[in-house]
């Protein structure tokens, strides 16, 4: 396989780092590659990758109790980007998982919804997802209009979500709603009378990852399954995007690589005017782009891979490399695609499945304006959103 390893970036890494990449590769090589493209044509998850990805240890994958591999950030950003190397949908799937599910749980928690969740979660026997994105607010969660009151020794939740990461293949969400004026997160079973979830259907990306919305409808849960630590409100719940978003920096870089590669071997295969059409330099360039870009994007997520290791990530550092690392990723598969040509539009080859999915992965967790706004407002001090 073409590396794309062009400041030596492997050479840093310590022997688990490299083992859990490695073991990522080999996954997404045997389990994913031969089937992807057919579930993405079929616009279907490949439900059967979920256990099997929990015997991997990717579920799970930074927890340190539990069943957990217990990896450091740089480990378990690697594994993102062989996943995404696969297909978005997979990485997706993997993130929720970890950062969505299983990182609010262990971090705002009761030992009791510990014990009872994070074994299954991390087994990959129970899938959850993350509700917190709503129809009318997404960059504003805010403004979420989903709440809770309190009914004797329950909570009763009404209110409904959108675009949900795994909503419909989900036995358990983690919902957030205004309760007494404050954002807090509840975990509801997806058996429970009062919530339904629907898959979204006629989506042109992301199409091997389940989408889905979410309904409460008088849906009452125990006093129990308010997670307890998520009393300082949305703040919790960004700290979790915090989470998702570093592996979405790192995950976007393996889409990225799949796409260079298929441009570069295609350059110089492809004959046009009796040469490869990699000898033209307007091809050349587009490569150079390329590969400049992701390099980039390697040394971005490898600092923020130490800050995170020793506690001082800030999230507008997260989210400079969200912001950039998309827009990386998002244009290299561009350019690849126009690089292969009319076969550039063939699921055959793997970069038009990509640039589908980077379309999406560019809007979510943040959208680009969002994330450059935070950056506008780490500069300047000066929040740009009229209030």
């Amino acid at each position: 396989m073409l590396s794309v390893d062009f400041y030596g970036i492997e050479d840093q890494l310590t022997d688990e780092e490299k083992m859990v990449q490695e073991s990522a590769a080999k996954f997404v090589d045997r389990e994913v590659l031969p089937i992807i493209a057919d579930c993405f044509e079929r616009g279907e998850f490949p439900m059967a990758l979920v256990k099997k990805m929990g015997g991997e240890g990717f579920l799970g994958a930074a927890l340190k109790t539990h069943g957990g591999a217990g990896i450091g950030p740089i480990a378990y950003g690697l594994m993102m980007q062989e996943l995404e190397r696969g297909d978005s949908g997979i990485r997706s799937f993997v993130s929720v998982q970890n950062s969505l599910v299983i990182y609010p749980i262990d971090r705002f928690g009761s030992q009791e919804q510990k014990d009872k969740w994070l074994p299954p979660l991390v087994s990959g026997d129970k899938i959850g997802c993350f509700g917190l994105t709503e129809a009318d607010y997404g960059s504003d969660p805010g403004g979420m209009k989903t709440h809770a009151r309190a009914d004797g020794d329950s909570y009763v939740l009404n209110g409904s979500k959108m675009w949900i990461t795994n909503a419909g293949i989900a036995d358990l969400a983690v919902v957030w709603a205004y309760l007494d004026g404050v954002a807090r997160g509840f975990l509801v079973e997806a058996d429970r009378p009062g919530i339904t979830m629907s898959p979204i259907r006629h989506k042109f990306s992301m199409r091997a990852s389940v989408t889905g919305d979410i309904v409460l409808n008088d849906c009452r849960v125990p006093r129990e399954n308010l997670l307890p630590g998520t009393a300082a409100g949305l703040v919790s719940a960004l700290q979790c995007l915090n989470q998702a978003r570093n592996g979405i920096a790192w995950g976007v870089l393996g889409a990225a690589m799949a796409c260079y590669r298929e441009a570069v071997e295609h350059a110089k295969m492809r004959i046009m005017f009796g040469k490869p059409i990699g000898s033209y330099q307007l091809v050349q360039e587009k490569l150079a782009d390329m590969l400049t870009g992701i390099t980039a994007g390697q040394t971005l997520c490898m600092q923020l891979g130490r800050l995170m290791r020793n506690g001082g990530a800030d999230h507008a550092q997260i989210s400079m490399a969200k912001r950039n690392n998309a827009r990386v990723a998002l244009d290299t598969a561009r350019k690849a695609r126009d690089v292969l040509g009319a076969s550039g539009i063939s699921v055959e080859y793997s970069t038009i499945r990509h640039m589908l999915n980077l379309e999406s992965v560019f809007t979510y967790e943040g959208t680009d304006s969002i994330h450059t706004l935070i950056l506008g407002k780490k500069i300047t001090g000066i929040d740009a959103v009229k209030r």
